[in-house]
């Protein structure tokens, strides 16, 4: 199965994660990372999770929640988004709640969603914007022999401008990893 490994399982959006979303997409010091502007309200996200059902193709995203198959806690997202089907590439958001980073979830989920996008989507490239201050995310894509560009001054921040890295995937150096 694409969506699941020894140590973690990719698994569609339910009622349930209503209150985790709220937290999560509420947390401020994620906000500038992610482009966020304004809180999130309960009943915007309930609308979001009642449309989960429609498909990738359609929509243009998709939204995965990353649970601990020992725990079965749920661990933080994987958002797949900007789905150019035209260009064959999708843009990867990927957040591990902080009581639980350092513990090899976002590697297990990106792994995973390799796996997905090049094996089941066929898609041709995976790319994500990485704040150039978020050490611990590039390290890991640079583990995972991702393609990395820096983007100058890219997002505003309370010091003023920060720099982006781009890292990409292709399906052909994914294919010659594996």
């Amino acid at each position: 199965m694409f969506l699941e490994s020894k140590k973690i399982k990719l698994r569609a959006v339910e009622p349930e994660d209503l209150e985790l979303l709220y937290t999560w997409e509420n947390m401020s010091a994620f906000w500038e990372a992610g482009n966020t502007r304004q809180p999130y309200s309960k009943f915007a996200l309930k609308e979001y999770i009642s449309n989960t059902h429609v498909d990738i193709y359609e929509s243009n995203q998709l939204r995965l929640m990353i649970v601990d198959k020992n725990t079965d806690n749920t661990v933080g997202t994987v958002d797949l988004f900007d789905f150019d089907i035209h260009h064959s590439r999708i843009a990867l958001g990927l957040f591990v709640a902080p009581e639980y980073q350092g513990n090899g979830y976002a590697k297990s989920a990106l792994q995973l969603v390799e796996d997905y996008v090049f094996e089941f989507l066929k898609i041709n490239q995976l790319y994500c914007h990485i704040s150039a201050n978020n050490e611990a995310s590039i390290k890991m894509f640079r583990k995972e022999n991702f393609i990395e560009v820096t983007l100058k001054n890219w997002i505003k921040t309370k010091s003023g401008f920060d720099d982006i890295v781009v890292f990409q995937q292709f399906a052909d150096d994914y294919k010659r990893r594996k």
